[in-house]
């Protein structure tokens, strides 16, 4: 091989499509025949399906021809169905089913979806409402019930053993007899019926010089504040002295027969008095005594007190 000589064989001759360029054309380069090349070039391209197995090969059209067209019914030249292949068996074409047009399948049933998914919702929607009737239905029950645990505004105040109480909330002080601190020979006793302390209990033995009970009470701010005094006689009146942290105050506590009770009636002879009096911010003693002067013949039975003054 010389220089400017690449021999018997170029590129054109192994290029298929040569034949239509200009340089391969002027190298002898033609259109297929049979196959793709040049002329006398192995025909190693064949249509897919033209070769079939123990039947004559039908014609290839010319390269840049149009094939003849088939009639209808008449067998393809380039495929061979399977069943008529020796050995192949009949095969069965499946139909789709549907409703559609044109033999085509229905596509998934959107509506019975949507019915179910609307189904849903409405028992979700349904199962809230009943849980927020139930939960209304018992809030209303523990308020018509008074089921609550917390205080009321009618409860009283529970006695301490100390003498002392506490109030409710929105209530100033009260507090039975029993709860009372006992001085000079006073007890307490429930023998005479219709006292309003609580188990019908009274301070007796009050009838003497030296006698006396005392209340230490706490009260929210200064100011004026009303003693009510519950006490029984026995149909005549009687008196004693009240002290407020230590100082007495002026004129008697009076206890006057205000039930009209017949003289020796005891359980005829419960009533109540009030006092008018000035506390301080937090604890105060309150202290009523039989003192010398004083006609103290009487039972105690409660003490309590409003805010002002005023015999309410």
């Amino acid at each position: 091989m010389t220089p400017g000589n690449n021999g018997a064989s170029t590129p054109e001759d192994d290029d298929p499509f040569g034949y239509l360029y200009a340089d391969g054309q002027a190298n002898g380069a033609q259109p297929p025949t049979g196959g793709y090349g040049y002329p006398g070039s192995v025909n190693r391209v064949r249509t897919v399906g033209q070769r079939q197995y123990g039947q004559p090969q039908a014609p290839t059209a010319a390269y840049g021809q149009v094939p003849q067209q088939q009639g209808p019914g008449q067998p393809n030249a380039h495929y061979a169905a399977p069943e008529t292949v020796p050995g192949g068996g009949a095969t069965t074409r499946q139909t789709p089913t549907g409703t559609g047009g044109g033999g085509r399948g229905r596509g998934p049933n959107t509506k019975g979806l949507l019915i179910g998914a609307i189904a849903v919702v409405a028992a979700v929607v349904i199962g809230i409402g009943v849980a927020m009737i139930g939960s209304d239905s018992n809030d209303k029950k523990d308020t018509a019930g008074g089921t609550s645990s917390g205080p009321t505004a009618s409860q009283s105040a529970s006695p301490s053993a100390s003498g002392s109480a506490s109030p409710a909330a929105g209530e100033l002080p009260k507090i039975d007899a029993k709860a009372l601190r006992l001085e000079g020979g006073t007890t307490t006793a429930s023998d005479v019926k219709g006292a309003k302390a609580d188990g019908g209990v009274y301070v007796s033995g009050f009838n003497a010089v030296g006698a006396a009970v005392t209340w230490s009470v706490d009260v929210p701010a200064d100011g004026k504040y009303t003693l009510h005094t519950g006490y029984g006689v026995p149909g005549v009146d009687a008196t004693a002295t009240l002290s407020i942290n230590g100082k007495a105050q002026d004129g008697p506590l009076k206890l006057k027969n205000w039930a009209g009770a017949p003289q020796g009636d005891w359980e005829k002879g419960w009533t109540k008095t009030f006092n008018y009096v000035q506390l301080t911010k937090g604890t105060n003693t309150i202290r009523i005594s039989c003192e010398q002067g004083n006609q103290c013949n009487a039972y105690l039975d409660q003490l309590w007190l409003t805010e002002g003054w005023s015999a309410a």
